[in-house]
């Protein structure tokens, strides 16, 4: 474990570092008794559930009852044959991306991707402005400074076969789950026994296999769960895979700066998930969750091999280890009193810890032995989450209003910490430092919502009010004096549904949304007194505030499911960070850099979605998104925000066989929505078009074999959001392109 002492809080530390060991005992004695007990032949599989989502009110709902689009992303999305991690989950969701740039680095600077898939850009909007969660739980955040030179950590802490269903809410969530809600909230369920478990069954086993030639990937992941009788469940998962770098269309296999093709890399990564769910009667169900996420990546950067700066770069390698670990309590209580019916709690704790580990060799070009040196960054996020929810439905007499209630209160308490260290650091500064001090991040939130619902409305009305304080602390390793920050956030929501008979429906949304100040903007230190140049911290930033519409329309007849939405979105005190506020860099007064409330940014677009049965076995699915945004404070255009997409796909059942064809083409991103400021010789990409087969075989009543040929045509293209801030004179261009044609096979049995 990294060295940051001062940091570590056995009260916040889950002990799950012995959990793999522990979910492979629990998989061979579940299988064992599994066996012992043989269990009768598989049933046919019963009807699917009914499609509920959580994030749009905080409690079950059909999705047609939400004033808001969401994705529900199920099974069939989730099948390992055509994702293998975030990235691949967004690939057909217009207005949603998940960034995914070159492994290019420097020792100290460069940094162009060591995030990996770094997040989730929904509607424009993207890193922290953006809520993830997992069964509830928020995920840590995003950090990326220059400060840290060549680091950058995402937020890529997921196990996809842990997940049995994602809904991506887009537009601001803040009425219900505070700070993060900006621009949207992704969030992830983990699989639940009775899901599993067959009619007829006490204990299920899936074992999955995968391999995928887009990074070499293989993966094996083996769960079981149990229903031994009423009152208890349980399920153990354990996941693991390898894969090296993922591929693209370059061709320069040199080990010197002018490689365009992926550099060598080992990635593995390893998820574990218990859970244990107690119905002892009364109404109660108890869950607890423990689950731990471990990948590692290596690199052999034959990229950032050559001469600069007067030194010659021999060798360049580097390491990312991101880890968390979370522990959970799910408390149900049926109560029936005149304040409540049902009573929900709930406590997480949870430990994440990044590292980035760069190791240069490097000789002087006017001559010299070679020398190395090192740049190691941690970053470490500690988090103690709380919940306390009630619900209450109230009847109405005929023809009036019935009302369904939700209020409670959040408490959120979150410890983070950095770390940089290593050898021969630049000549102004002497490791180890600090880039921000060590804070605790404090929010309490208290949120009511209330549903009004007749024949033909629902008005869904909701408040939220939140209280965050940063408190940060002295640190002999930030030299500068820490800010702290306390502030307050108001945050409204009006839904409503008028649905005009029983084919369709009208929806409406107006909602708030805000971000807290992440403690690198508070306190981000930097200091060059060679340079004159420094960052300082700003005790006055105030949090980033959103005001979104939406207004939609939804349908369905005839075999045609449909829905189609506009929205349009206006957010202020946007946090840009680094942005120059004093000095004119001459010795005793140097350039300050400070993170400071400066942008106001508009969004809006389209989106329209659709489901054809075109016959009993064949069905058309249509999926397209537009965005627009600028900053209104300068008139640029916001880079953020992604070209138009079009999805189609055309699946037909042949028996045991599924086929699908997919289409997909994006639009050119257009000059005029390019802000060539950074960058003034910006490459602008052009559209392309890429078609996707993919096909499934269900070899038995518990088998099915799954397989995916991505980018058929095996066409040269690149994505918007990988190449922003890369220049259309680049010699390494083809460095960032997309990966060309891939296989990817899965077998899944249970028994």
């Amino acid at each position: 474990m990294h060295p940051c002492s001062a940091f570590r809080s056995a009260a916040l530390r889950p002990p799950v570092a012995a959990m793999a060991p522990v979910a492979l005992a629990v998989l061979v004695l579940s299988q064992s008794v599994a066996l012992a007990q043989q269990a009768p032949a598989a049933e046919p599989e019963a009807a699917s559930l009914p499609t509920v989502v959580v994030t749009g009110s905080r409690s079950e709902r059909d999705p047609a009852e939400v004033p808001v689009v969401i994705d529900v992303l199920g099974a069939q999305a989730l099948d390992p044959a055509g994702v293998q991690d975030i990235r691949d989950l967004v690939q057909t969701l217009p207005n949603v991306s998940v960034k995914r740039a070159p492994t290019r680095f420097g020792a100290a600077v460069g940094s162009t991707g060591r995030d990996g898939n770094a997040g989730f850009n929904i509607r424009g909007l993207e890193g922290n402005r953006v809520l993830l969660t997992v069964d509830g739980v928020r995920m840590p955040r995003e950090l990326t400074s220059g400060v840290f030179g060549s680091a950058a950590f995402g937020r890529d802490y997921f196990e996809l076969g842990h997940i049995s269903r994602v809904e991506i809410q887009r537009g601001a969530g803040s009425a219900l789950y505070g700070s993060d809600g900006l621009a949207g909230h992704v969030a992830m369920f983990t699989a639940e026994p009775r899901d599993l478990v067959k009619p007829g069954q006490t204990t299920l086993t899936r074992l999955s296999l995968q391999a995928d030639t887009e990074d070499d990937g293989r993966r094996a992941g083996l769960m079981v769960a149990g229903t031994p009788n009423e009152r208890h469940q349980y399920l153990a998962s354990l996941h693991y895979g390898v894969a090296g770098a993922l591929d693209n269309q370059g061709r320069n296999t040199s080990a010197s700066s002018a490689r365009t093709a992926p550099n060598p890399q080992d990635d593995r990564s390893l998820g574990a998930l218990l859970k244990w769910i107690a119905t002892p009667g009364g109404g109660q169900k108890h869950s607890f969750t423990a689950e731990h996420i471990d990948k590692r990546s290596e690199v052999e950067v034959y990229s950032g091999r050559g001469a600069a700066n007067g030194f010659l770069t021999t060798d360049l390698d580097g390491t990312t280890d991101l880890r968390r670990s979370r522990l959970g309590w799910d408390g149900r209580f049926r109560t029936d009193a005149p304040w409540a019916d049902e009573l929900r709690a709930t406590v997480a704790l949870q430990d994440a810890e990044s590292r980035e580990l760069a190791l240069e060799q490097r000789r002087s070009l006017a001559g010299g032995p070679v020398t190395g040196r090192s740049r190691d960054v941690t970053y470490e996020e500690r988090l103690l989450q709380t919940t306390l929810q009630a619900e209450k439905s109230l009847s109405s007499p005929a023809g009036g209003w019935a009302q369904r209630l939700v209020y409670g209160v959040d408490l959120v308490r979150s410890e983070l910490d950095n770390l940089v260290t290593g050898t021969v650091p630049p000549v102004y500064e002497r490791y180890p430092l600090k880039r921000f001090p060590e804070t605790t991040e404090n929010t309490v939130g208290a949120f009511v919502q209330n549903e009004f619902q007749t024949e033909r409305w629902t008005v869904v009305p909701a408040l939220r009010y939140d209280h965050v304080r940063l408190d940060a602390e002295d640190d002999a390793l930030y030299p500068k004096q820490p800010a702290d920050l306390s502030a307050s956030a108001l945050s409204p929501k009006l839904g409503a549904i008028y649905r005009a008979n029983e084919h369709w429906a009208l929806f409406g949304n107006l909602a708030a949304g805000f971000r807290a100040p992440s403690a690198l903007q508070l306190n981000n230190y930097f200091d060059n007194p060679l340079g004159y140049y420094q960052s300082i911290p700003n005790p006055d930033l105030k949090p980033e505030k959103s005001r979104t519409l939406e207004l939609g329309v939804r349908g369905q007849g005839d075999g045609v499911q449909w829905e189609a939405s506009a929205f349009t979105g206006r957010y202020k005190d946007f946090i840009e960070e680094l942005v120059r506020v004093n000095g004119t860099g001459v010795p005793g007064d140097p350039i300050q850099y400070q993170a400071v409330n400066r942008g106001k940014v508009s969004l809006s677009g389209v989106e329209l979605k659709g489901r054809w049965q075109l016959a009993a076995a064949t069905a058309l699915r249509l999926a397209l998104g537009r965005t627009q945004g600028k900053d209104t404070s300068t008139g640029r255009p916001l880079n953020s925000v992604n070209p138009a997409e079009l999805h189609a796909a055309l699946e037909q059942k042949l028996g045991a066989w599924t086929v699908g064809l997919g289409l997909t083409h994006v639009a050119a991103k257009k000059a005029k929505d390019v802000d060539f400021s950074a960058t003034p010789a910006q490459f602008v990409p052009k559209a392309y078009t890429t078609l996707d087969l993919k096909t499934s075989w269900q070899l038995s009543q518990t088998t099915r074999l799954s397989a995916a040929v991505r980018n058929l045509t095996d066409r040269t293209y690149w994505q918007w959001t990988n190449v922003r801030g890369v220049a259309a004179t680049s010699p390494v261009l083809d460095a960032y392109t997309a990966p060309g044609r891939s296989v990817s096979v899965a077998l899944v049995t249970e028994f």
